[in-house]
C-alpha cells in the first residue's frame, strides 16, 4: 500500500474528519501540517493541491483529491471493504442526512458560533440568546435522527466521525458543554466515542490542553 498523506491542520474539524476514517479503516498515512490562516507559511504548491486554498487535501500514488466527502469516501471505497457505510439504503440515507446537518448547521453554530466566539474571540459569558438558541437546535435534531448508540444503524458510520469533531469543540467552551449537558443523548454518545483509539489518536490541540 502507498502511503496517504493528508494536507491541512491538526487543530481543523474537517482534517480530523479525514484523519478519522483513515484511523478507523486502518490506512497509514502522514499529516502534512497547513495551516491556511498563515498564508506566509503556506507551500508555494499549495494552491496546486487545493485552488481554494482550504484544507484538508490528499495525494494518494500521485492521485491529488481535495474536499472531505470526497476523501471520505474515496478512503471507504479504496480500502475500507465496507466498512463505517450502513448495510442498508434507510440507514445510509440517514447517515447522509445526518453529515449534511452537520455540514449545514452544525459547523457554522456550534464550532464557529459556540466554540470560537468563546475561546477565541473572548465572548466567553456573553453570547447572545440567539446564537444559543440556534446550537441547541442543532442538538435537538441530531438527538432524534441518532441512534442509541451510532448515528445511524447498529455501528460506527461517517455519519459519527463527522459529528465527533464538532461535538468536541462544543464541549471544550463553557456555554457548548452547558448545551451538552441538555442533550444527554449526545453528551453519553461523546463520551463513548473520545475514548476510541481513533479519536485519541487524533484529539485536537486544545483538546490534549483541557485533558
Amino acid at each position: 500500500m502507498n502511503r496517504v498523506t493528508v494536507f491541512g491542520a491538526s487543530y481543523s474539524v474537517y482534517v480530523r474528519i479525514v484523519r478519522l476514517v483513515l484511523e478507523e479503516i486502518g490506512v497509514p498515512y502522514q499529516l502534512a501540517e497547513i495551516d491556511i490562516f498563515a498564508k506566509e507559511t503556506l507551500p508555494p504548491d499549495y494552491a496546486d493541491r487545493h485552488p481554494f486554498g482550504r484544507i484538508p487535501a490528499l495525494e494518494h500514488d500521485g492521485f491529488r483529491l481535495f474536499e472531505t466527502d470526497a476523501i471520505a469516501g474515496y478512503i471507504v471505497e479504496q480500502f475500507g471493504n465496507g466498512a463505517l457505510l450502513p448495510a442498508d439504503a434507510r440507514h445510509r440515507a440517514r447517515m447522509r442526512q445526518i453529515m449534511r446537518i452537520l455540514d449545514n448547521y452544525a459547523y457554522p453554530h456550534l464550532v464557529w458560533g459556540i466554540y470560537v466566539e468563546e475561546m477565541e474571540r473572548d465572548c466567553c459569558g456573553r453570547l447572545g440568546a440567539e446564537e444559543l438558541a440556534r446550537a441547541a437546535k442543532c442538538l435537538t435534531v441530531l438527538s432524534d435522527l441518532a441512534g442509541d448508540d451510532y448515528m445511524a444503524g447498529g455501528r460506527l458510520s461517517l455519519a459519527d466521525l463527522w459529528a465527533l469533531p464538532m461535538l468536541v469543540y462544543l464541549d471544550l467552551s463553557p456555554a457548548g458543554r452547558t448545551l451538552l449537558q441538555d442533550a444527554p443523548k449526545l453528551s453519553a454518545w461523546l463520551a463513548r466515542m473520545r475514548l476510541r483509539p481513533a479519536a485519541v489518536a487524533t484529539r485536537f490541540p486544545a483538546e490534549q490542553k483541557a485533558i
